[in-house]
């Protein structure tokens, strides 16, 4: 039996529709957001969970309750797992910061590996603490299923470092939209993936809800 890491997406916050950059922001879900949670619960509560690991922020923890709740099984915390911190972008759209930070956005836009939001962090900072935890979660378990809740960019970095792909090319790269599940299985050959962004889950009214 090999390790299967489950990397799940928060649900749909006020930022997420309205598709604002929100990192340090402690968001919380909307109504349809916690719907998304309450389907993933609903699809995978009978699954042989071996673990769950989440990031801290109110809205990760909110789309793991109705899970962990169900399997009676406590989240295990990791400020690693967090979003990247967006800075002075905090709460603001693309459009925004395009006008307000022209300079530092078209950097940020063209290498988010090495250059960071104004005051906020490089992907590459991202990388290192969340690889971080991603280890601990292969020393702990060698096998078993093992639930991560974190959030889009973090997501991203994670599988970009796992598969081998330049970090600086996350956004462009892999789709992760709210509510979405990869999964990666660890072999003896490596980490594989079995699924992108699965929302097979949701129901198509969530599945299709705008600024997702």
């Amino acid at each position: 039996m090999s390790l299967n890491l489950y990397l799940l997406r928060h649900g749909q916050t006020e930022c997420s529709l309205k598709n604002a950059f929100c990192g340090s922001v402690d968001s919380e879900l909307t109504s349809e957001g916690l719907d998304m949670a309450k389907a993933f619960a609903s699809t995978y509560s009978s699954f042989p969970w071996t673990a769950i690991f989440c990031s801290p922020m109110q809205r990760t923890v909110e789309t793991a309750k109705p899970l962990y709740t169900a399997i009676g099984m406590e989240p295990q915390l990791r400020d690693g797992l967090k979003e990247i911190n967006y800075g002075k972008w905090e709460g603001k759209t693309p459009e925004v910061i395009s006008k307000g930070y022209h300079d530092d956005y078209l950097r940020w836009s063209a290498d988010p590996a090495w250059y960071a939001p104004t005051g906020g962090e490089m992907a590459i900072t991202i990388a290192s603490r969340a690889m971080q935890v991603v280890e601990e979660i292969k020393h702990l378990y060698s096998n078993g299923n093992v639930l991560v809740v974190s959030h889009k960019a973090t997501i991203r970095i994670i599988l970009c470092s796992l598969l081998g792909i330049d970090v600086g090319r996350f956004r462009f790269r892999l789709g992760c939209p709210v509510g979405s599940v990869s999964i990666v299985e660890f072999t003896s050959h490596g980490p594989i993936l079995k699924a992108l962004a699965d929302r097979t889950h949701l129901d198509e009214r969530l599945r299709n809800l705008p600024g997702t």
